[in-house]
């Protein structure tokens, strides 16, 4: 059975100034796949994130959604965000709203499902990814991994065809990584198609179909995970896992 493409990026351009950012990247993403992306900080992994769902601007080339150009002249961004779950390395949960709330937001404003049909599918993601009995919380009253996991749950409670995940364990402590890690995997596990940057080389072994090294906003290297992070085909990624190993984090 073919599987189709999710996600495509056509010769990706985007600078600030000067300095370029992102430099031809082309990028297949095939549906219910994983591609983590890797990379020293600075290299235009966020960037990346941020242009495949339209809060930055192209300044050339193209993201395909679906089969649709979302970076054509007099596409709306908000409707395609409908369609785009995004996760950043910093929860930005609203503080005044319940756990429940907080999940039940998007689905209840944006897409227009019933509270009652909301708050069930919020109730039984909760359940499911062993935050059961939380819902009623306020965030400050959850730890920085319960937290990041149920920012997870937000992106994923409106059904996004792709999710984005920006260094989602990267303000955690150590001993809260695995939980999200853990979450992570179980929505690999179930299908979800994923775009993930991360420093998280174990993780990215573990649930990666395909690893990316950026570098200076090239696209350096691609492939599977087993080749990218074990046999490695430039000078650069070697250097970078190297020192990834040396400070005990390969």
């Amino acid at each position: 059975m073919s599987t189709s493409t999710v996600l495509s990026l056509h010769r990706v351009r985007k600078s600030f100034g000067s300095e370029v950012v992102l430099c031809d990247i082309d990028l297949q993403v095939p549906e219910h796949t994983v591609t983590v992306l890797i990379g020293t900080s600075g290299s235009g992994k966020s960037t990346l994130l941020r242009c495949i769902n339209l809060l930055e601007r192209l300044d050339d080339g193209q993201v395909i959604l679906d089969g649709e150009d979302i970076t054509a002249i007099g596409v709306n961004p908000d409707h395609v965000r409908r369609r785009i779950g995004t996760v950043f390395q910093h929860f930005n949960l609203f503080p005044h709203l319940t756990v429940l709330d907080n999940i039940t937001l998007a689905p209840r404003r944006v897409h227009r499902v019933p509270r009652r049909q909301a708050e069930d599918r919020a109730e039984a993601l909760l359940t499911r990814f062993g935050l059961a009995g939380k819902a009623r919380e306020y965030p400050d009253r959850l730890s920085g991994g319960q937290q990041q996991r149920v920012a997870i749950l937000r992106a994923v409670a409106t059904g996004p065809r792709l999710l984005l995940l920006d260094e989602v364990t990267s303000a955690l402590d150590p001993v809260l990584v695995a939980e999200v890690l853990d979450l992570v995997s179980e929505l690999r596990n179930e299908g979800m198609t994923m775009v993930v940057a991360t420093h998280e080389m174990g993780f990215a072994r573990r649930v990666a179909d395909q690893v990316g090294f950026l570098r200076g906003g090239l696209l350096a290297e691609l492939g599977p995970p087993e080749q990218v992070l074990t046999d490695p085909s430039t000078d650069h990624l070697r250097q970078f896992l190297g020192s990834l190993r040396a400070a005990g984090r390969l």
